[in-house]
């Protein structure tokens, strides 16, 4: 972390075991970021419609669905809140410490807060305040999973696949 002082410090500088760490930490998200979306897609459902009705109750392909109550958003929100925060946190970090050009690290660091917080905000809006509302909740969806891709690939493309290893600056 100390290397993070350094405004000039590059992921692919990286000690091999600080890159394996690392490397560890982005496969493992991106299992838990792939089965979130899986849970999105297939639980929830892709459309707008589909999310209304997962969140709202009704009918989906045959399957009668209620309405989520205000605890179980609660439970959810709450788990959301604190886990996803922290993991935005420490990959917008890796992703800032790549040569990514800075239009792709502040558009990535931008979708993914936004993208978070719709994720959070937007199912409460879908239940209780109009079905509308679940098409805010499909876009932070894309806006976070466009944001977690860029935020998996820059730092592995910077430690794996990036020529021209340089040195850190001066302690």
């Amino acid at each position: 972390m100390k290397a993070f002082v350094f405004s000039g410090y590059l992921l692919r500088n990286a000690r091999l075991e600080v890159r394996l760490a690392y490397t560890a930490f982005l496969v493992l998200s991106g299992v838990g970021l792939a089965t979130m979306a899986a849970f999105q897609l297939l639980h929830v459902g892709p459309t707008p419609a589909q999310a209304a009705a997962y969140y709202r109750g009704g009918e989906r392909a045959g399957e009668l669905l209620f309405g989520k109550t205000a605890r179980q958003l609660l439970e959810v929100t709450h788990f959301h809140a604190f886990t996803m925060a922290i993991v935005y946190l420490v990959m917008a970090h890796l992703v800032i410490a790549t040569g990514a050009s800075e239009r792709t690290k502040r558009a990535a660091i931008v979708a993914g807060a936004v993208g978070l917080a719709g994720d959070v905000g937007a199912p409460w809006l879908v239940r209780f305040v109009s079905p509308a509302f679940a098409w805010l909740l499909v876009a932070a969806w894309i806006a976070e999973w466009a944001a977690f891709a860029a935020f998996v690939f820059c730092p592995l493309r910077e430690m794996w696949f990036t020529n021209g290893r340089r040195t850190l600056p001066p302690e």
